[in-house]
């Protein structure tokens, strides 16, 4: 788009009551930025659902003047700014009614790329969970994704970390303008990222930092990905933020279990019990659940099996699936001669020892 359309639209960006969902509504009716900003008051009043409220802060010189500045710090720093209807705007990013209006870009980010997951957890990441988390990205590494985070402590920049060290794509997503980094001891990474990948935000580089803008934040991690996965959380924090708007966005969700006595367990345990993720017992989980191949000339993976101890009525379980693929909840009760509540918990128990795998429609399979 042209600077002119360009300083309109990060205007209306700039309008405080008016947030992406609205600034959207107003262009959808309007046409474009600038025809909202140079409509009549009395016409958008008519529009469903937008009140003088919404609106009286529009027609404010200052909110021109100050997008003008914008646009140069734009300018003079290489930055790339995408509009919400732009080619290059994030294509799963477009199908979320909140998707920011203008999302700024550093770095050498090719978004073509089709798979795409985000990864999220705990800023005080366990030393299993981060051994967890490289071997996740060291084993999704052959099918190419492009790895999403935050960029902040923790499981953030051990993702982010793992996916230089294997040369993939990497998105940080920043809640704050790219004339700065948060955390600063986390600058030594940028140019590394910035190579394989870069920096996502839709925050000005005059707005003020505000730990609230991590929340905001957490919505372009989830929109940009077709997965979100959750490695560790305590019982409340800002990965299950980001978990819950990808279940409100209809994208995957998987968390990593944990021991019920470990406090960076609760945040993942829970969504799991209440069915608000997949559990992930495997890395080779995700690709299966998304229906990944590898292409032709990348070498299979194939997954380790442990030996794992199984009670009695595991193994006749176990056994019954693995003669016979994938089969449902009320088949194997049915044909184990066990009924249906004490096989569902022996399920879960064996998922959580990675003997089986819970597929969509109540079907269950060995591994």
């Amino acid at each position: 788009m042209t600077n002119q359309q360009l300083i309109y639209a990060l205007a209306l960006q700039h309008v405080p009551k008016i947030g992406a969902t609205t600034a959207k509504k107003l262009i959808n009716h309007c046409g474009s930025a600038e025809a909202v900003i140079k409509e009549k008051k009395s016409k958008l009043l008519k529009i469903d659902g937008i009140g003088s409220v919404t609106i009286q802060g529009l027609f404010d010189k200052s909110h021109i003047e100050e997008a003008e500045k914008e646009l140069k710090f734009i300018r003079d720093n290489n930055i790339i700014a995408h509009y919400f209807t732009d080619d290059t705007y994030p294509e799963r990013l477009k199908h979320c009614i909140d998707a920011p209006l203008v999302l700024f870009q550093s770095g050498n980010i090719n978004i073509k790329q089709k798979r795409i997951i985000s990864i999220v957890g705990a800023r005080k990441i366990t030393t299993s969970g981060i051994a967890f988390c490289e071997k996740l990205v060291e084993t999704l590494a052959p099918f190419n994704p492009i790895i999403v985070s935050g960029f902040a402590y923790g499981t953030d920049i051990t993702a982010q970390k793992a996916a230089v060290k294997h040369n993939l794509q990497t998105i940080g997503c920043l809640a704050h303008g790219l004339n700065q980094i948060y955390p600063k001891v986390h600058k030594k990474y940028v140019e590394a990222i910035e190579n394989h990948g870069g920096f996502y935000t839709d925050f000005w580089s005059s707005d003020n930092f505000d730990r609230n803008n991590f929340l905001k934040r957490n919505r372009i991690i989830a929109g940009l990905s077709e997965a979100t996965i959750v490695i560790e959380s305590a019982e409340k924090g800002g990965s299950l933020v980001t978990a819950d708007i990808a279940n409100s966005y209809n994208r995957v969700v998987f968390a990593v279990p944990g021991r019920t006595t470990d406090s960076q367990s609760v945040g993942c345990n829970n969504l799991i019990k209440f069915q608000q993720a997949h559990l992930l017992s495997t890395p080779l989980d995700v690709p299966y659940m998304l229906n990944w191949e590898l292409e032709a000339n990348k070498k299979p993976i194939v997954q380790q099996q442990l030996f794992v101890d199984l009670e009695p009525d595991e193994k006749i379980v176990y056994n019954f699936l693995k003669a016979n693929n994938k089969v449902l909840l009320d088949v194997i009760a049915l044909r184990c001669e066990m009924p249906t509540y004490k096989l569902v918990g022996l399920l879960l128990q064996m998922e959580l020892k990675g003997v089986v795998r819970p597929l969509p429609g109540k079907l269950f399979e060995a591994i």
